[in-house]
């Protein structure tokens, strides 16, 4: 049979085509009114896309960029710094910290954990404990697990109510158009988005918004950043520029992305982010509702919506899971990273995805298991359970149990 090549990993994730078509026509040079009205229009829509009223910066790289630019812009060596971790990402803040000579504090849980709030509040103590700095992730996507960024930022301000400095940033690469947040409401300092998530483009653009508080801290001694000096962004986009050469055509893509947003909500770019989230949402429901139905457990102990995580049946390397999607059916899912490898494979619903993608994976997911499983596997089983939590979901007033 033919076979169409699609993606299911959380990022890169499949591409929207107005954005590649957007993306193939952006012959401008990036110093001229064109480029300008472009760039500024972009960073006004994230903020709408982000739901916040902080300034947005967009720099050509990938997320981790943006994370080693807010190590380097609000932190220098010696400074005391928290960093939640329970996964490969979280380490990824615990090793930029420390390359920038940070003294790190971890409140950290098991892979497939999320982290406790008791353990943050114990770090933090009453007035911030002296850190300067609280990194976390809001999907920590190696392992499938949500973190209760809400619930972190009401102990940062509570924290810093009673004399402390805790600036407060997030990792949101993953989280951004999948999960709701209340940017400036929770008091976040700093949450960073990557341009291979839900907005459907290749990666090479990471977004930031930056919080008053945050520009106020790198008017204080800090680490050295060229590249990623914030404050240099800052002064150029407000002229509609980039302090360095932009990817262009990615940033002609991002803004195509944005406009089918908003057009999928007649126009309302709020409304089209909320229906994007949603999506993520019942697609997450429906492939862990097919999961259980089929016998199989879940990795993660709080699923995030961005993708779902889940263990192969006992005695079963999940690389073989994951071969066999591909050579069957061409779909690229993920294999668990690190010593997790073996250990589960990951399904994303984020970005360009409906529910007949939705369907179809878990169709797959069942045809592929009862090839390689050692246990029976009840063909339907998974489907059915998928479209009756699809239809409670898109009824008013109901969910899925999973």
């Amino acid at each position: 049979m033919l076979k169409k090549n699609r993606l299911f990993t959380p990022g890169p994730t499949p591409l929207l085509p107005p954005a590649q078509v957007a993306m193939a026509a952006a012959n401008v040079h990036h110093r001229t009114g064109d480029f300008k009205a472009l760039l500024l229009k972009t960073l006004s829509d994230l903020q709408t896309f982000i739901g916040t009223n902080h300034d947005v910066l967009l720099l050509s790289c990938s997320g981790t960029g943006a994370m080693e630019a807010s190590v380097a812009n609000l932190t220098k060596a010696g400074d005391k710094v928290l960093v939640l971790s329970a996964g490969r990402f979280g380490e990824r803040w615990r090793d930029l910290t420390q390359t920038y000579g940070c003294q790190v504090e971890l409140a950290s849980a098991p892979y497939g954990q999320s982290v406790a709030l008791e353990a943050v509040r114990q770090r933090l103590g009453v007035d911030g404990n002296g850190f300067r700095c609280l990194y976390m992730q809001a999907t920590e996507s190696s392992t499938g697990v949500r973190h209760d960024v809400e619930g972190v930022a009401r102990l940062v301000r509570q924290a810093n109510a009673n004399g402390g400095e805790v600036l407060f940033v997030v990792d949101a690469i993953t989280g951004l158009g999948t999960t709701r947040f209340d940017v400036d409401g929770w008091g976040v300092d700093i949450i960073i988005g990557g341009s291979q998530k839900a907005l459907m483009i290749p990666p090479g653009l990471a977004y930031l918004s930056v919080s008053e508080r945050a520009w106020k801290r790198m008017d204080e001694p800090h680490s050295p950043a060229y590249y990623f000096d914030l404050r240099k962004e800052r002064k150029s986009a407000a002229k509609g520029e980039t302090a360095y050469t932009p990817a262009i055509a990615l940033v002609a893509a991002l803004a195509a992305a944005l406009d089918f947003i908003a057009q999928s909500a007649g126009g309302d770019l709020a409304a089209g982010r909320e229906a994007l989230i949603q999506t993520a949402e019942i697609s997450a429901a429906m492939t862990r509702a097919a999961a259980q139905a089929l016998g199989l457990q879940l990795y993660a102990s709080i699923p995030a919506n961005a993708l779902t995580a889940i263990v192969p049946p006992k005695n079963l390397d999940s690389g073989l899971i994951v071969k066999e999607f591909r050579e069957r059916f061409d779909a690229v899912v993920a294999n668990g990273q690190g010593e997790m490898r073996g250990k589960m494979f990951r399904i994303a619903h984020l970005g360009y995805y409906d529910y007949l993608d939705a369907i179809g994976i878990v169709g797959a997911m069942e045809l592929v298991l009862a090839r390689v499983s050692p246990a029976p596997v009840e063909l339907g089983a998974g489907l059915r359970a998928a479209q009756e939590c699809y239809a409670r979901m898109t009824t008013p007033a109901t969910t899925c149990i999973a």
